[in-house]
């Protein structure tokens, strides 16, 4: 199967320029101007942007969690996120405490294989990881391609972990090429604050971010920095929402530890007085780290610009708002912690940041696409437009315009968080290794298309990723 994408303007996180790319089969073979040759597809990018496929470094799909499960499957979820111009997303397998890391990566192999429209990798969530276990997390590394792992300092009870099984896993993992991913909140005094709302009959969902304050983020953050300065190790941390985090790791990045996060769509663009909406509407915005005041998004942007924070990813984790978030009606706490995003991730990025000229065109690329391939061990393979590359590509027009709605959203869930909306930047076509998946705003692909991607160890000593080709 040959395509060729012709007229296009191609931009990388670092290229911009005119030219066609043609595809053999799932790769990229030559990349030209006007080239002519036979080919079974000739797909017309005049007018339009041609950019690697987003990859989503932060997705939860098929999870369980507070009692339900995450609305969107792997099938689901990957459509949509084909629909918004993401190609390759990179989700959570859960270790059950005391289970097998082996066993838990099998059970999420079984829910994404036949299902995922598009490539995908995942983390482990390691909930204990006595000395005997680290041969596993080795094995995950070595063998099966997996080479990122989160912990928490969050959740008491379920998914905290304390601060030595921190240090245990930094130390190893940075040993053997693999990178810790940290939820940063104290968890243990989070878990405190929310006992003395309830406690005094404050249970409306804004106190789920009352409870949840920016220090608590902090605090994390910086004790997460530390560990991983005294391990010797990087650290990646996950879904930064607030200035008081940030300015922890620009502190430890200008130091020159290997410092690095990610930060997601609506901490830059929803803030917390959407915890105000009426009729228990304020239960749709119920994720972790909460919205934070609207000052926050500037610093973030600020931080995107300036390489204090890497990545775009969106932590899409969604519940429908009847049944699900409604479990939490009469206390906050039981509201499943979560919001959709998975869909709209690029377009979002692309409005609000190249539009308005916060970022140019190359950074837009390099936070959703290229950045995270790089820092996750898929470079470049994925994340940027070259011969030898998978053809994961984005015809992106950067001039149509889109309202965004939950009743034309793709993605299995009841509400969208940016209802009503309008964006700028549109993913029109989308080919996942070559093959077009999205036409016309149509979903052409397959279930099951989506191959499972063994990822490379990373080399995280200093403020920039470097690949190490296994």
């Amino acid at each position: 199967m040959k395509t060729l994408i012709r007229g296009g303007r191609i931009v990388t996180a670092v290229d911009d320029y005119f030219a066609d790319i043609l595809i053999e089969d799932e790769i990229v073979t030559l990349i030209g101007r006007n080239l002519t040759m036979e080919v079974d597809k000739i797909i017309d990018a005049e007018n339009r942007l041609v950019i690697p496929g987003g990859i989503d470094a932060h997705t939860h799909l098929d999870m369980p969690f507070g009692g339900t499960t995450s609305s969107d499957d792997f099938l689901t979820g990957t459509i949509a996120a084909a629909h918004g111009g993401t190609t390759m997303v990179v989700d959570f397998a859960i270790q059950n405490k005391g289970q097998s890391l082996i066993e838990a990566l099998d059970i999420w192999h079984e829910k994404a294989c036949s299902k995922a429209a598009i490539d995908y990798a995942f983390h482990m969530i390691l909930t204990d990881l006595p000395t005997d276990r680290l041969k596993e997390v080795k094995r995950l590394i070595d063998d099966e391609g997996l080479t990122s792992f989160k912990l928490f300092m969050a959740y008491p009870g379920v998914l905290l972990v304390d601060d030595a099984t921190i240090f245990r896993a930094m130390s190893f993992a940075g040993e053997n090429g693999g990178l810790i991913c940290m939820h940063a909140e104290n968890g243990i005094v989070i878990n405190e604050l929310i006992q003395r709302a309830q406690a005094e009959g404050r249970t409306a969902p804004k106190y789920h971010a009352l409870t949840r304050p920016t220090k608590a983020e902090a605090e994390g953050t910086n004790r997460a920095i530390a560990l991983a300065e005294m391990a010797g190790s990087p650290v990646y941390m996950v879904h930064l929402s607030c200035y008081d985090a940030l300015k922890k790791v620009k502190e430890a990045r200008d130091e020159g530890i290997a410092a690095f996060a990610e930060t997601c769509p609506q901490y830059l663009l929803l803030d917390d007085t959407l915890y105000e909406e009426e009729n228990f509407g304020g239960a749709k915005y119920v994720m972790t780290p909460p919205l934070r005041a609207k000052w926050n998004q500037n610093e973030l942007w600020t931080g995107l610009r300036m390489n204090d924070l890497q990545c775009v990813s969106t932590d899409h984790c969604p519940f429908c708002f009847k049944e699900q978030k409604e479990l939490g009606r009469t206390d906050f706490s039981k509201i499943p912690n979560g919001a959709p995003g998975i869909e709209h991730r690029m377009s979002l990025i692309y409005s609000s940041g190249v539009v308005p000229g916060r970022i140019g065109v190359n950074r837009f690329v390099e936070i959703t696409s290229t950045a995270p391939a790089k820092i996750f061990g898929l470079f470049p393979q994925k994340g940027t437009l070259t011969v030898g590359s998978d053809a994961d590509i984005v015809i992106f027009n950067p001039n149509k315009k889109m309202r965004i709605s939950a009743k034309t959203h793709h993605m299995n869930v009841d509400y969208n968080c940016y209802e009503g909306k309008e964006i700028q930047g549109v993913s029109e076509t989308v080919l996942s290794r070559g093959k077009v998946v999205i036409e016309n705003d149509r979903y052409v692909g397959k279930p099951g298309h989506g191959n499972y991607r063994k990822r490379s160890t990373v080399q995280l000593k200093h403020n920039e990723p470097t690949t190490v080709l296994r």
